[in-house]
């Protein structure tokens, strides 16, 4: 059995699976008078020859034990909190217990995974939490699982 503790989640650190979803002051642009602040094309959504969605997902709290990782192989898929909790990004480029990597992630950072990177399922803390989902929908078979020979624990 495999430990992992969780890394802080940066731009950098999560280049190599996808986006990290944050306001940025670099893109904030005033509108609607001055009453709200736009924080323009955070990340952009790869859905091929399909459509776009938005969902909703309320995940709840599991154990931190990850024995399967899943890919979606025709877009990328974005979670972003609709609530001020922290909770956990797995990620890999390959799924195999030795290429996993747990993230760290505030309540005020999303992620997103590009197209076929390897995560493990929506990973919340000790309480519900609900995220809003953007990814593909269409023809063609968009997830792809694949159950680890050995478990990983995440250390928190």
């Amino acid at each position: 059995m495999k430990l992992l503790t969780p890394e802080h989640l940066t731009a950098e650190a999560f280049a190599p699976y996808g986006e990290v979803i944050e306001t940025d002051p670099a893109t904030a642009v005033e509108i609607n008078s001055g009453f709200t602040t736009r924080y323009h094309a955070l990340a952009q959504a790869e859905v091929g020859e399909g459509t776009a969605i938005l969902s909703l997902f309320h995940g709840r709290p599991r154990p931190l034990e990850i024995d399967m990782l899943e890919r979606h192989p025709l877009g990328s898929q974005a979670f972003i909190p609709l609530e001020s909790r922290p909770w956990l990004s797995v990620v890999a480029d390959r799924a195999e217990p030795e290429a996993v990597h747990v993230f760290a992630c505030t309540g005020q950072q999303g992620v997103q995974y590009a197209t076929g990177t390897w995560h493990f399922p929506l990973l919340v803390g000790n309480h519900p939490q609900t995220f809003l989902v953007v990814d593909r929908s269409g023809e063609g078979n968009n997830l792809e699982e694949v159950y680890l020979d050995e478990t990983i624990l995440i250390s928190v």
